[in-house]
């Protein structure tokens, strides 16, 4: 009975085939990995996490983590969308320092083709700021994300948000009010809308 039992485990993997999993285009069409299923169908809206190093080669970015989800199945090819991103905490706690501010603003944005995103911005400042400095600053960097996403499609808000470019605007807009160490966009997604 054991034999028999093992026997049928062992088939179900045969019966499973392997898939590429591919990132959007934005990210290169490159391979992230493979995984199997016995029906494709199976492999829909499955998460798939990378790092941006993996991605770029560049060293200096393993903090960044990066999530996609399986849209759609090709042959053995599994296709991807981008479905937001995250800094890793311990890359956050090493950024904040005793006797700084810690600003956070988490802003729900609309894309320029109408994609929705929440966009968890960082900002730390070089000493303690006072609290009204503190609300100032997240109201600025709120209304510089919301400006940004709404002129930009989803892919170059993306491409702005994952090469620091948006992080950089917002911090020499938002230091105007009191110094800055640095901004972060340290996560995002994107929201689904319910149907």
């Amino acid at each position: 009975m054991a034999k028999a039992r093992r026997r049928r485990v062992r088939d179900t993997w045969k019966e499973k085939q392997w898939y590429k999993i591919m990132t959007p285009q934005e990210f290169g069409d490159a391979e992230i990995g493979t995984t199997p299923a016995r029906d494709p169908n199976m492999l829909l809206k499955r998460r798939v996490e990378s790092s941006l190093r993996e991605l770029s080669g560049d060293f200096s970015k393993q903090y960044i983590k990066l999530y996609f989800q399986i849209k759609d199945v090709a042959g053995d090819t599994a296709n991807t969308n981008f479905v937001g991103h995250q800094v890793t905490s311990d890359y956050v706690r090493s950024m904040i320092r005793r006797g700084t501010s810690r600003i956070d603003a988490i802003t729900r944005v609309t894309t320029k083709d109408g994609k929705n995103m929440k966009i968890h911005v960082l900002a730390i400042t070089i000493k303690r700021a006072k609290s009204s400095q503190q609300k100032f600053i997240r109201e600025t960097m709120e209304r510089l994300v919301t400006e940004a996403a709404a002129d930009k499609t989803f892919r170059e808000l993306v491409e702005e948000i994952i090469t620091g470019k948006l992080a950089s605007q917002v911090y020499h807009e938002s230091k105007k009010i009191y110094p800055l160490k640095r901004v972060e966009i340290v996560k995002t997604r994107v929201v689904e809308e319910k149907t």
